[in-house]
């Protein structure tokens, strides 16, 4: 049976290069401020580097961090929603394009930008793709570097799929939000993966319902041993 480990940034390692990423995706999705449930919130982990939303006449309604009624938010989801993968969820705070912005120090085979956020130097993306790890798409970035010599980092689309098992959630945890889907649950400290509803065609995903938690396989995680590449922690998920 397939395991499969939660992934975290190794922070000795970084410590170890120095290097340091400070930048936003191009484009996003506003927050919502909900007039069902009186939250304005929006979401972390949804990012969709390979989506170009430069061809939207509107374009520059997703360049600014903002707030918007849910009525607001809906008509802007609905115009970015034919670029976007089939099944994606479009959550407030929804990320796309390029991450642009600076880098500096000196970069390991894996970059973290962020906690939700995993970036591979070129070379390491190609052997762990010729290693036959599944689903690992990389998109350019848009970093700038001091240095001449500076690396190729290349950030992974992790796409949400699956979920956590209710067994790990408060039994009296509350629906989500019927209008802005908002779920008003804490991450577990023992999450528990839903097996049932995990791909059984990719080796790197993010959890559906909690989308900052990212999962590798048994697979990937022997991949990145075998080839050397330091950076990440992984920990191993039980599934029910």
């Amino acid at each position: 049976m397939t395991r499969f480990y939660w992934l975290n940034e190794d922070r000795a390692v970084a410590t170890r290069y120095g290097g340091y990423v400070d930048a936003a995706s191009k484009w996003g999705l506003p927050g919502v401020r909900c007039h069902t449930c009186g939250v304005t919130w929006s979401d972390l982990g949804h990012s969709y580097p390979s989506v170009d939303l430069s061809q939207l006449p509107e374009h520059r309604e997703f360049e600014t961090a903002r707030p918007e009624p849910f009525p607001e938010f809906a008509r802007l989801r609905e115009r970015v929603r034919p670029l976007a993968p089939p099944h994606a969820a479009l959550p407030p705070g929804t990320e796309f394009g390029p991450l642009v912005g600076r880098a500096s120090g000196d970069f390991g085979p894996i970059v973290w930008a962020g906690v939700e956020r995993l970036l591979l130097r070129r070379d390491a993306l190609e052997r762990l793709q010729k290693a036959g790890v599944r689903g690992l798409h990389g998109c350019p970035t848009q970093l700038r570097f001091r240095k001449k010599d500076a690396p190729e980092l290349l950030e992974l689309q992790i796409e949400p799929y699956g979920r956590l098992h209710p067994d790990c959630l408060p039994p009296d945890m509350p629906p989500p939000c019927e209008t802005c889907g908002r779920l008003a649950a804490r991450l577990p400290e023992a999450p528990i993966l839903d097996m049932a509803s995990l791909p059984a065609d990719l080796d790197l995903f993010r959890v559906g319902n909690f989308s900052t938690v990212i999962v590798g396989t048994e697979q990937f995680m022997n991949a990145v041993r075998r080839l050397e590449l330091d950076g990440i922690t992984f920990r191993e998920l039980p599934t029910h």
